[in-house]
Order: C-alpha cells, then sequence, then structure tokens
C-alpha cells in the first residue's frame, strides 16, 4: 500500500512540474532570475507574446521592454529588460540581456529605468564623445606628420 502511495505522490510531483516553466534571465556578469514560472510575458521585434507550459519551441530578439514572469503562485515579477535574447526550449526559458532591472511594481521598474537606464546611457554617450575627440587628435597628428617641416 505504502509503495502505491508514494508512486502516486511521484507521477503528481511530475506532473505538477510539467505544468511550470524553468525561467532564467541572465546578464553578462550574474542570473537576474531563476525559478519556476506559469508564464512569461515579453516583447519582441514583431510583437508581444506570453509563453505558456508546452508552447512551442523558439528563439526570438527581444527589444527594450517589460518582462513579466508569473510565478507558480500566480503573482507576478517585473523585470525591465534591454535588448536581448530569449530561448524556450521544451520546459525552459533561458533569457540572455545586456542589462535589466527587477521592480516590486510597474511604477517602480519605470522609476528604476528613469534613474539606472537613463543614467547609463549619459555615462556611454559622454564616452563616446570622449573617444570620439581622442580620434580626431589622434587623426590631426598623424597629418601633422606628414606635413614637410622648413
Amino acid at each position: 500500500m505504502t509503495q502505491q502511495v508514494k508512486e502516486q505522490g511521484a507521477q503528481s510531483s511530475s506532473q505538477t512540474k510539467a505544468k511550470l516553466l524553468q525561467v532564467e534571465l541572465r546578464l553578462p556578469t550574474r542570473a537576474l532570475f531563476s525559478g519556476t514560472a506559469r508564464k512569461v510575458f515579453a516583447t519582441a521585434h514583431n510583437g508581444a507574446f506570453t509563453l505558456l507550459v508546452n508552447h512551442t519551441d523558439f528563439v526570438t530578439a527581444l527589444v527594450p521592454s517589460i518582462l513579466i514572469v508569473t510565478d507558480e503562485t500566480g503573482s507576478e515579477l517585473f523585470f525591465a529588460v534591454d535588448e536581448g535574447i530569449l530561448i524556450k526550449k521544451d520546459q525552459q526559458v533561458h533569457v540572455a540581456i545586456q542589462r535589466g532591472l527587477q521592480g516590486e511594481s510597474l511604477s517602480a521598474i519605470n522609476d528604476l529605468v528613469n534613474t539606472h537606464f537613463f543614467a547609463v546611457d549619459e555615462e556611454e554617450r559622454v564616452a563616446r564623445s570622449a573617444l570620439s575627440r581622442l580620434e580626431a587628435n589622434i587623426v590631426r597628428r598623424f597629418g601633422d606628420l606628414r606635413k614637410p617641416s622648413l
């Protein structure tokens, strides 16, 4: 009798796992999220979509947007993602992104994006400007080397 109960418990456990997706969101340096989910909502170049258990396998490029993971309790987890790639194979969902943040709500995500992403964009703009000035200076000095001296 106990063997039969154990087998039924193992079957129901495997059926429960089959009803969940294994989701992993990865940044270049660390994992942003790793866990199980009922569904994943994301946005690609051709529009928004929702992944459910037993959804067909595919790969897509993500655009900067909000990615929503609904966990097994029905709670929604919000992630601001920069461009990246999403791979769905069997019940595994792997998301690789350049930049990403997790927030408690949509309004919290909005505030985080405004402070973090736009600040980084400004730093990148300043760095690109400095690099352009450096390149122009190098080109000017090479031009000076070619001039004959009198």
